[in-house]
C-alpha cells in the first residue's frame, strides 16, 4: 500500500465539501490520566497537522465523560443536540464504550471507539454505526496464546478486574489456551473490582492455587499494586506471567525498577521501532510536546486521521455516507498499514508482543515483534453469527 509510505499527506483537497469536519470526543479524562493525557496529546498533533494542510478541516470538541455509563451518555447527548458534532470518538472503559455505541445507534450517529478493547462492541452489540480502533480483547489475547501455549503449562491461574473487559479477556484466553493446549486446566481465578484490588489478599490466593503459569488483565493502579505485592510475595520468582496491555508506556512508568522480568505482554516499545512511518510520527509527537510518545498517543492521533479519512473518502459530513466511508477503508498508522474491516467494523491495528525487563532502573520490552491484527481474528461466518446477521 504506497499510502502508507506517504502516511497521512494525501488529504488534497481536504475541505472541499464545505465547513469542517466536527468531532466530538469523549472520554475518561480524570479517572485514566496517564493513557489519556498522552491521548489527548495525539489528537492535537493531529488536528494541528490536518488543519495546517487545509483551512480548518477539523474541529475539535474535547468532553470528559466521567467514568461512568451514565455521564457518558448524557454528555454524548449533548455533543449531539448541542454542539451539533459530526461524529462522536472516544471512551476508555469498556462499559461506558458500550453505552455510547447503544446511544449511537438509537441516534444514528457515528461512533469511532478510539480505545475500550471489549469484543461485545463490535461482536454481539455491534451495530450500523459503531466502529474500534484498538486491537480487541480476543485479538491481543490470540496474540499471546501462542507463546503460552509454547511453555506447555498445565496449570493456570487468572487474574482480571472485574468488568466487561476484564471478564472478556478471561474468558477468551480460556478459550483459546484450551484450543491450543487441549488439557489445559484453570486452578484459580480471581477477580476484584476495578481499581479497588486488595493486592494482597489476591496474591496469596493465586499462590495457594500453586499455578504453573498466571494469566493476567490487570493495568493501571492495580496492575502495580500487583506486580509490588507479588515481588514481594516472591509470587513470580517460579511462576511464568502473562499480562494484557502491560508493556505500554503508560504503566511501565509506574511500574519503573519494580518491572518483573520476563512477562510476556503486549505494549508498545516506542524507543526502538523504526519503521519509516513511526520515525514521523515520533518525531513530530516528541518536537511539539517535548515528550514521549505512549500507546494513547498513537490512539489520538490515529482516530483523528481515521475521521479525516473517512471525511475525505466520503465528500461529506453526513453520517450514513461517513459510515459507508469507514467500510473496508484503508489509511497509514504510525504502526504501518490498517484497515476498518466491513464485517465487524474493527480496525486491523496490531499490538507488539514482547517480554518485560528493566534497563536502567525503568522497565522495557525486549525480545519483541509486531503482531499484525488482520491475523488474529476470528473467520468472518463466526463473526456474522455474533453478530447474528
Amino acid at each position: 500500500m504506497n499510502r502508507t509510505l506517504l502516511l497521512f499527506i494525501a488529504f488534497i483537497p481536504l475541505n472541499s465539501f464545505g465547513q469542517a469536519l466536527k468531532i466530538g470526543e469523549l472520554n475518561s479524562y480524570k479517572v485514566f490520566p496517564a493513557f489519556l493525557e498522552p491521548y489527548k496529546k495525539g489528537m492535537e498533533l493531529a488536528v494541528e497537522e490536518l488543519n495546517s494542510a487545509s483551512a480548518k478541516f477539523v474541529e475539535l470538541v474535547v468532553r470528559d465523560d466521567g467514568g461512568t455509563p451514565g455521564d457518558a451518555v448524557r454528555v454524548a447527548e449533548e455533543l449531539i443536540a448541542r454542539e451539533r458534532v459530526n461524529l462522536l470518538m472516544g471512551t476508555f472503559a469498556s462499559n461506558v464504550g458500550l453505552a455510547v455505541s447503544n446511544l449511537a445507534a438509537q441516534r444514528k450517529v457515528l461512533f469511532l471507539a478510539s480505545e475500550p478493547l471489549t469484543d461485545k462492541i463490535v461482536w454481539e452489540n455491534g451495530n450500523r454505526y459503531t466502529f474500534r480502533l484498538r486491537p480487541s480483547t480476543y485479538m491481543q489475547v490470540a496474540m499471546l496464546v501462542p507463546e503460552a501455549a509454547k511453555l506447555k503449562k498445565k496449570r493456570w491461574a487468572i487474574v482480571y478486574p472485574n468488568y466487561e473487559y476484564g471478564q472478556s479477556a478471561a474468558a477468551s484466553f480460556k478459550k483459546l489456551l484450551a484450543q491450543a493446549q487441549p488439557g489445559v486446566e484453570f486452578v484459580g481465578e480471581q477477580a476484584p473490582a476495578l481499581g479497588k484490588i486488595d493486592a494482597g489478599a489476591v496474591v496469596q490466593a493465586l499462590a495457594d492455587s500453586k499455578p504453573d503459569a498466571i494469566f493476567s488483565a490487570l493495568f493501571a493502579a492495580d496492575l502495580q499494586k500487583f506486580v509490588r505485592e507479588g515481588n514481594t510475595r516472591g509470587l513470580f520468582r517460579s511462576t511464568a506471567v502473562f499480562n494484557l496491555l502491560a508493556g505500554e508506556p503508560e504503566y511501565l512508568d509506574t511500574l519503573k525498577d519494580e518491572t518483573p522480568d520476563g512477562w510476556w505482554v503486549t505494549g508498545y516499545p516506542w524507543t526502538e521501532i523504526n519503521t519509516p512511518e513511526h520515525r514521523r510520527f515520533r518525531d513530530a509527537y516528541q518536537k511539539r510536546w517535548n515528550d514521549y510518545p505512549r500507546q494513547g498517543s498513537v490512539v489520538g492521533y490515529t482516530a483523528i486521521y481515521a475521521a479525516a479519512e473517512a471525511a475525505r473518502k466520503a465528500k461529506s459530513r453526513d453520517t450514513e455516507k461517513l459510515v459507508e466511508a469507514l467500510k473496508g477503508l484503508q489509511m497509514g498508522t504510525p504502526f504501518g498499514a490498517i484497515q476498518w474491516r466491513a464485517v465487524d467494523h474493527q480496525s486491523t491495528m496490531g499490538a507488539y508482543v514482547g517480554q518485560l525487563a528493566k534497563k536502567n532502573g525503568a522497565g522495557v520490552m525486549v525480545n519483541w515483534r509486531y503482531a499484525d491484527g488482520a491475523k488474529f481474528q476470528p473467520a468472518d461466518e463466526e463473526i456474522r453469527k455474533l453478530r447474528k446477521e
